[in-house]
């Protein structure tokens, strides 16, 4: 059975034609999938469509250096996106669709966590995959130089895949659970081509896919 996968990806801050690469680099990977792209403005009229999994690669700041910041998400997109996991949808937030929504508890619940802050320098971060979870790309560790995200991450009730160290310190960097009937994944890297278009990035993104689709074997 084809899987539909609506992917929002791009901000100010993240290249949409850089980030669509690594997703389509993912997409090979995968059998009997369907894409559609959409914008975030677009994005709960979308999901009354109930596609299989929705990508989020972008944050919720639309004109981040003007003087008067405006946003996309609202409480009412929140509850949309609560409710279309809840029913089983899947989600994945990916990089910085984690970003600038902590205020919103709708969203935040379903993915039980949200990005803190990264450091003003790339740094060189140095991601580590846990064992025995289902998602590793069975690459131990990977590195390259990065935005090195620092989450918050309600590590006790979900599942972590991922962890990342630099310079900087250390955090959680990917995360996965369910959420009512849908499945949820977070994944922190990357900003940067060399990152974005890293093989062992592109493998986990596949994994986050084929998970939070349900896509067999």
């Amino acid at each position: 059975m084809t899987k539909r996968v609506l992917a929002i990806l791009g901000d100010f801050y993240h290249e949409e034609k850089l980030s669509k690469r690594s997703f389509e680099h993912a997409i090979e990977q995968l059998n009997q999938v369907e894409v559609e792209y959409a914008t975030v403005k677009e994005l709960v009229d979308k999901l009354k469509t109930k596609p299989d999994v929705v990508v989020l690669f972008a944050e919720n700041r639309l004109n981040p250096q003007e003087p008067q910041v405006e946003t996309w998400m609202d409480e009412g997109a929140a509850k949309a996106i609560n409710s279309y996991v809840n029913e089983g949808g899947g989600w994945i937030a990916w990089h910085s669709g984690l970003a600038s929504y902590e205020q919103f508890e709708d969203y935040t619940t379903v993915l039980k966590g949200y990005f803190k802050y990264h450091p003003a320098d790339h740094q060189v971060v140095t991601y580590f995959e846990r064992e025995n979870m289902g998602l590793n790309s069975n690459e131990e560790t990977f590195s390259f130089l990065d935005e090195h995200y620092f989450v918050y991450c309600d590590e006790e009730n979900t599942n972590v895949f991922l962890k990342s160290e630099s310079v900087d310190g250390t955090s959680i960097a990917g995360w996965e659970h369910k959420f009512g009937k849908g499945q949820v994944v977070c994944f922190t890297p990357a900003h940067r081509e060399e990152g974005l278009l890293h093989p062992t990035t592109v493998k986990l993104l596949a994994n986050a896919i084929k998970l939070s689709a349900n896509i067999g074997e």
